[in-house]
């Protein structure tokens, strides 16, 4: 009965954080909304090491490597379920990958990917809001759908991709 009793002198607690409205009441509403996590992305300074590393070690689903010229990378994608880890090669010297592996020369977590409803809404409000997108327009992404980058130093340090869901 013990055990029985701290439960139940424990489940109200429990009930009235999950039902707190603090969270939502300081949200503005939006003409467009995050969706899910797409991937979480890292530099790596040898591909085929990192690919045997999540295929072999791991044991995870990796696709091929593909080459994205226009954002100077290749990239391959491990599948992890409920979400993919991205991972980045430099692909010529202007890669933006190239200057983060010189500066971090064992690779590392380069930037989180959220999807978003509305791509073209949410560049017009974080304008609005002083959030700086790194380019005038969506670029196509790995996926094939328009993605954007938003600066870190306005995003805590993160780098931050919004994907069009």
């Amino acid at each position: 009965s013990g055990l029985l009793t701290r439960l139940q002198t424990s489940a109200p607690t429990i009930q009235n954080l999950s039902s707190s409205n603090s969270f939502s009441q300081n949200i503005p509403s939006c003409l467009w909304k995050l969706g899910r996590l797409n991937h979480v992305a890292i530099a790596v300074p040898d591909l085929e090491k990192a690919q045997a590393l999540y295929k072999d070690v791991f044991g995870a689903q990796v696709s091929e490597t593909v080459a994205l010229p226009e954002h100077g990378v290749y990239t391959v994608f491990v599948e992890l379920g409920n979400t993919k880890l991205e991972l980045l090669h430099p692909l010529g010297e202007k890669s933006p990958i190239a200057s983060f592996l010189q500066k971090n020369k064992t690779g590392g977590m380069h930037h989180i990917c959220i999807e978003v409803d509305d791509i073209k809404a949410a560049m017009t409000e974080l304008k609005k809001k002083k959030i700086r997108i790194l380019s005038e327009e969506p670029k196509i992404g790995a996926h094939g759908k328009p993605v954007i980058f938003l600066h870190p130093k306005d995003c805590h340090g993160v780098l931050v991709e919004l994907e069009q869901a």
